[in-house]
């Protein structure tokens, strides 16, 4: 199974994210399948690349919660079909 979760990078106490595909039996810092975002909490940025992350959700990929709620932020979700859409709000 195919999970959308956040990658550590940075330094110390400098914490910043990239956004991944990752096989679920996978490490944190694991070999990815695709790089789709990035996310910094402390100068709050985000870029996502959206086109790849409904590529993965299209094709059965599950967010995390934080992924799911960030994606939720950026509004990816109305992209999907609507069945889709209300199946991933839902958890």
């Amino acid at each position: 199974m195919v999970k959308l979760r956040l990658k550590r990078c940075g330094k110390k106490h400098r914490a910043t994210y990239r956004i991944v595909a990752i096989d679920v039996r996978s490490r944190r810092e694991g070999r990815d399948l695709g790089k789709v975002g990035f996310y910094d909490p402390i100068n709050k940025q985000t870029y996502l690349n959206v086109p790849i992350i409904l590529y993965f959700l299209e094709r059965g990929a599950q967010p995390t919660e934080t992924v799911r709620d960030i994606l939720k932020k950026s509004e990816v979700f109305k992209e999907l079909c609507p069945s889709n859409f209300i199946q991933l709000l839902s958890k």
